[in-house]
């Protein structure tokens, strides 16, 4: 399950990347916002999604969206076994994933076009942990705060 969450300016993109997933078969939920509202605040959403992949933190997956990305990352990163990494690049999603094992890809909407945000989504859900011993021993470390 992919989990989705963004504010006013990563609506469309979310939106976008629903479609995406759609097309794939791949499951998802939209945890927010339902709607387009300019007054809407980013932490709600990250609090939702965290909340979700919290629950099962190496089997579910998260997407988060807010124009710089930094303040979804700084929100879902409060809850523990949560591993929210900004990416602007396809590359960036990979080593995320395969290194420090990121359950939640946050996404940059303000300056990341649609075609690349697809793109980075794809090397996020394509790429596998690899479970090498330092990189277990460091997301351990994170666990341990």
């Amino acid at each position: 399950m992919i989990y989705l969450g963004a504010d006013h300016r990563g609506f469309y993109l979310k939106e976008a990347i629903k479609d995406y997933l759609t097309t794939r078969g791949i499951k998802w939920e939209d945890l927010g916002n339902q709607e387009y509202q300019e007054d809407d605040d980013y932490p709600l959403f990250a609090r939702k999604v965290a909340q979700k992949v919290a629950q099962n933190p190496s089997e579910e997956k998260g997407i988060l969206i807010c124009g710089s990305g930094i303040g979804m990352s700084i929100a879902a990163n409060r809850w523990k076994k949560v591993r929210a990494g900004l990416c602007l690049s396809g590359y960036m999603a990979e080593k995320g994933r395969k290194e420090d094992d990121i359950n939640i890809l946050v996404l940059a909407a303000d300056i990341t076009d649609e075609g690349t945000a697809l793109r980075i989504v794809q090397r996020f859900l394509n790429t596998k942990f690899e479970r090498r011993q330092r990189y277990q021993r460091r997301i351990q470390m994170l666990d341990e705060k």
